[in-house]
C-alpha cells in the first residue's frame, strides 16, 4: 500500500490524535500549575481557573460532536462505538470529572481565598486515568489498521471529521 493510501486510511486517527494530544497537554499543564506555580508564569488565580474552564468546555464540545455526529456513524459497524460500549461509558466518567472540575472552579472564582491546590489535583487525579485511556483508545480504534476491518477506504473518507 502506498504512503498516500496509508495516510487516507489513518485520516480519522490522525485527526483525533491532534485534538487528543492537545487535551492531554492542557490537562497536564493544569495539573502542574495547580500547586500555585501559575503565579510564577504571570497568571492570576482567575486566569488559571479560566484555563481549567477552557479545558472543560473544550472536552465537552469535543465529546458532544463525537456523540452526535461521529459515533452514530461508526456504531453502525463498530461495536465499541455503540451506546452501551466502552467509548460512551468512558464519556460519562469524563463528563462527571468535567462537572466536578467546573463546580470547583465556580467555587474558587466566587471565593478565591478557598482555592486549594490539593483539592484541585485530587479532582484532576479522579478522572485523569479514564480520560487519558479513553483518548488513546479512540485513536487506536480509529487507526487505519482497525478501520479496514469494518469499512472500505471510500467509506472512511466520507466519515465527517
Amino acid at each position: 500500500m502506498s504512503d498516500y493510501d496509508e495516510h487516507r486510511w489513518n485520516r480519522l486517527s490522525e485527526g483525533m490524535s491532534y485534538f487528543h494530544n492537545h487535551f492531554k497537554h492542557e490537562f497536564n499543564a493544569l495539573y502542574e500549575l495547580a500547586d500555585g506555580s501559575f503565579t510564577k508564569r504571570g497568571m492570576s488565580l482567575p486566569a488559571y481557573l479560566r484555563m481549567a474552564t477552557q479545558l472543560a468546555k473544550g472536552l465537552t464540545v469535543h465529546h458532544t460532536i463525537e456523540e452526535r455526529h461521529i459515533f452514530p456513524i461508526l456504531a453502525k459497524r463498530m461495536e465499541m462505538f455503540q451506546d452501551n460500549e466502552v467509548h460512551l461509558k468512558s464519556h460519562e466518567a469524563i463528563h462527571h470529572g468535567v462537572d466536578e472540575l467546573t463546580k470547583r472552579v465556580r467555587k474558587w472564582l466566587d471565593e478565591p481565598s478557598t482555592y486549594d491546590p490539593k483539592e484541585m489535583r485530587a479532582c484532576l487525579d479522579s478522572w485523569r486515568e479514564v480520560l487519558f485511556s479513553h483518548l488513546d483508545q479512540e485513536v487506536k480504534d480509529l487507526s487505519g489498521e482497525n478501520m479496514k476491518k469494518y469499512w472500505t477506504l471510500e467509506e472512511v473518507e466520507r466519515i465527517p471529521m
